[in-house]
């Protein structure tokens, strides 16, 4: 068995020219019904479900995992492993979703953030902040309503409109 710990301190992370945090993280993502990228084929993406995660307070919400990039890691590796931590998911990491400027809640600088999605392999049963957060798969419908941040919905909207496009490709 691996034991996995969560990188702690701030040391090594990245910050904005302004000092605001830069962020990465995915959209965990996976076919209906499927347990393995094998199964997962080129289903439409009307029939795929997202993974969200408690914050570390649960009373405020949930969230797609995301967190600090740190100076020893690609943008992609820190994405991924942000998402071990909180979500305990593996994949594959695909091509950047955008980049957003938003607002930080609790410290009130603007910080950078980066998305990507997450083709979902595996889900762990222990992880990390197994004990700090719950994992929850939703329709893109409930991510949308539940998801507390606007720039993390502008995301999966992107997420969304890419994958129908590659489904609308697949089929013609």
């Amino acid at each position: 068995m691996v034991v996995l710990f969560s990188r702690t301190g701030r040391h090594m992370q990245r910050y904005t020219t302004n000092g605001g945090r830069v962020v990465v993280g995915c959209i965990p993502y996976r076919y209906k019904g499927k347990q393995s990228s094998v199964e997962m084929g080129d289903g439409p993406a009307g029939e795929f479900e997202v993974l969200l995660v408690t914050c570390q307070n649960a009373n405020k919400g949930m969230l797609f995992p995301k967190g600090g990039w740190e100076l020893d890691e690609s943008k992609e590796e820190a994405a991924l492993r942000e998402t071990v931590e909180e979500a305990g998911v593996k994949g594959t990491v695909e091509g950047e979703l955008g980049q957003w400027r938003f607002k930080s809640k609790s410290h009130g600088t603007y910080y950078e953030g980066h998305m990507f999605p997450l083709l979902v392999e595996e889900e762990l049963n222990s992880w990390p902040e197994k004990n700090l957060r719950q994992r929850k798969w939703m329709s893109v419908e409930e991510a949308r309503k539940a998801c507390g941040h606007w720039w993390m919905k502008e995301a999966l909207d992107i997420l969304v409109h890419r994958l129908e496009k590659e489904a609308t490709i697949l089929h013609a």
